[in-house]
């Protein structure tokens, strides 16, 4: 089985968690210290070795496709200004990187946007990144992944372990362990009762899918909102092929809501050399005088 050479980034939704902001700038869009958050799960993607970054998106969202691409106006500005390094970071991915879109017409769910992108995936492996998803980690998690296909040659979900009263919001798996932190996927559920979960192992914004998945989603039911779940369709997937989970070493960030990105915002910041002294100073002045005031 070939190598991952794409990564799909579904990144079509509506962002109504943000509204009004959403209204006029893309969920995707909205800045996570000093970058937009797509700019992390492409960044992600570069470490990984991946070639191409296949964006689902939507109307109204030419916003990403304008980061992405050059802007001859400002470069030059930049450069006469001796400036021209404040657009290394973002030329540097373009430099590794072809990005190519995808318009999905309908959101109809997380398995509707994957289906969306399978002629542009065609008939080899391919990652899924959801860029809600930001994870601080030594290796990239993407490229952990790649790793375990490149010896199982099977699709491989990033998954961690989540409190119990939290399982309702993820997709749980059904674990067989094949070795710390690996495990052989026996079933999974989506969103399960409290105690209906299988366990308490949770898929997380990072997949590896064999091209199966397409046919498997294919002929996966909508739920009862019309939307085709993911996670119902590698259940699908499952019945004729096998599929492992990972235990991914990393901190995650769920940047789905506002104050989901205010915390991501904050752990980020402290991690860089140029602006964390000044932040951590800044919450510790900040909280001794909250608790000197009451």
């Amino acid at each position: 089985m070939s190598e991952i050479r794409k990564v799909v980034v579904p990144a079509a939704g509506w962002g109504t968690r943000f509204l009004p902001i959403t209204k006029a700038v893309p969920k995707e869009m909205l800045p996570l210290v000093d970058r937009p958050v797509i700019h992390y799960g492409v960044e992600e993607a570069v470490a990984s070795g991946i070639s191409q970054v296949i964006v689902i998106t939507s109307q109204g969202k030419q916003a990403m496709e304008d980061y992405f691409n050059p802007n001859p106006q400002l470069e030059r500005y930049l450069e006469g200004k001796g400036q021209s390094h404040l657009l290394k970071d973002v030329q540097r991915l373009m430099d590794c990187i072809e990005m190519r879109y995808v318009v999905q017409e309908e959101q109809l769910g997380l398995g509707h946007a994957v289906l969306t992108a399978a002629k542009a995936v065609g008939s080899e492996p391919f990652a899924v990144l959801l860029p809600d998803d930001i994870i601080q980690s030594e290796r990239p998690v993407l490229g952990q992944m790649i790793e375990l296909f490149q010896r199982y040659h099977a699709s491989i979900l990033a998954v961690r372990k989540v409190p119990k009263e939290q399982v309702t919001g993820y997709g749980i798996i059904e674990p067989e362990e094949v070795a710390s932190g690996f495990y052989k996927v026996r079933g999974l559920v989506e969103k399960p009762g409290v105690d209906e979960a299988p366990s308490d192992l949770g898929i997380v914004g990072r997949y590896i899918l064999t091209p199966g998945i397409f046919e498997a989603l294919r002929k996966t039911a909508p739920s009862a909102l019309g939307e085709i779940q993911v996670t119902d369709g590698i259940a699908n997937l499952l019945r004729k092929e096998p599929v492992y989970a990972y235990e991914f070493q990393g901190t995650r960030h769920d940047v789905g809501t506002p104050l989901g990105l205010m915390k991501a915002s904050i752990a980020l910041s402290l991690a860089r050399q140029d602006i964390g002294p000044a932040l951590r100073d800044y919450l510790i002045r900040t909280t001794d005088n909250q608790v000197t005031d009451h």
